[in-house]
């Protein structure tokens, strides 16, 4: 099998592809032989240290995998040998040709979903979703703003959002990324220059819902622009800055602040399990057409850390996978 090995923590990191023995299953595993796995920007600030969750080195980066199973361990009665499955794996290991996880947590690939969509799909598409189930209620003709729309969690806010009957207003940094918002569904797109009034104007005088996985300035500007009742879901800080936010105006006009971290959820309340049923619901939903991620870009897997410095660069545009 090959694997990325991160043996260093930097920018850029010490990375390499490694030739080992294929593992085989254990008792209630199975092996996968990964077709495609996805690349985040979570990915890139892990590999530089810069994450809060520090993988002991070396370590192989990546959790959002698909491919076939082609061996199953003892006590495994499905899937069988053969599935197209997908899986998101919850101490890495992602970035090889090969992975055993428990047969449990594997979700078999719904008729019209290709493992390059679900690979690319899983991580933005998972935070998203849980988001709109645990966390906040998007009621059909809501105003919803999507910050950092030109990046992969962006992509799926919109279409999430778009799918519950909203309208939805993307903000993004350059024209291409805005055009990109754009294919994934959104109604209006702006960009960042004088963000409150920008948001008020597309909105008619305020957003019911505003999607923020970018945090720095952007995030006062948005709160001041939430609509009597709106609710500001933090997703994350892709801008590198974390907004200290004034809790006057939250107080006023009843306003909300919403925190999501499905990782967190994952890991502990919802476990793997709870999550593969995520998993499940958002692969059925993009099979039945109600979602629609956008193809995403390809790359070999000799290519990870060259795809990892295009995000921390912020010059990718939606989403990548890599091919072992």
């Amino acid at each position: 099998m090959r694997r990325v090995i991160c043996s260093e923590f930097g920018d850029p990191p010490a990375l390499q592809v490694l030739e080992e023995p294929t593992p085989q299953p254990r008792p209630g595993e199975v092996l996968i032989e990964v077709t495609a796995v996805g690349v985040s920007f979570v990915d890139g600030l892990i590999v530089r240290g810069a994450y809060q969750v520090r993988p002991p080195l070396p370590f192989t980066p990546g959790t959002c995998v698909a491919g076939r199973v082609v061996a199953a361990g003892e006590g495994v009665g499905s899937p069988h040998v053969g599935t197209e499955v997908a899986t998101v794996l919850t101490d890495f290991g992602g970035y090889a040709s090969h992975v055993t996880v428990p047969a449990g947590v594997v979700v078999p690939l719904p008729a019209g979903v290709s493992a390059d969509i679900a690979a690319a799909a899983m991580e933005s598409y998972l935070t998203v979703v849980f988001a709109t189930t645990h966390r906040v209620t998007i009621e059909p003709g809501e105003q919803v703003v999507v910050l950092g729309a030109g990046g992969g969690i962006g992509q799926a806010a919109i279409d999430v959002a778009r799918s519950h009957g909203a309208r939805v207003v993307a903000v993004a940094s350059t024209e291409d990324k805005r055009t990109a918002a754009k294919a994934a569904g959104a109604e209006v797109t702006i960009g960042y220059d004088h963000l409150k009034d920008g948001i008020r104007a597309a909105t008619g005088g305020g957003a019911d819902i505003v999607i923020d996985p970018v945090g720095g300035p952007a995030a006062e500007s948005a709160l001041r622009a939430l609509a009597t009742g709106g609710r500001l879901c933090v997703l994350g800080f892709a801008s590198g800055d974390i907004p200290r936010l004034p809790a006057n105006i939250v107080l006023l006009r009843n306003r909300s602040i919403i925190g999501v971290d499905w990782g967190d959820w994952s890991r502990a309340a919802g476990g793997a399990r709870g999550n593969a049923a995520l998993l499940a619901d958002v692969l059925a939903r993009i099979s039945r057409g109600e979602l629609h991620p956008a193809r995403p870009s390809t790359a070999p897997l000799a290519d990870a850390g060259r795809v990892l410095q295009m995000f921390g660069e912020r010059r990718a545009v939606g989403k990548y996978v890599l091919h072992p």
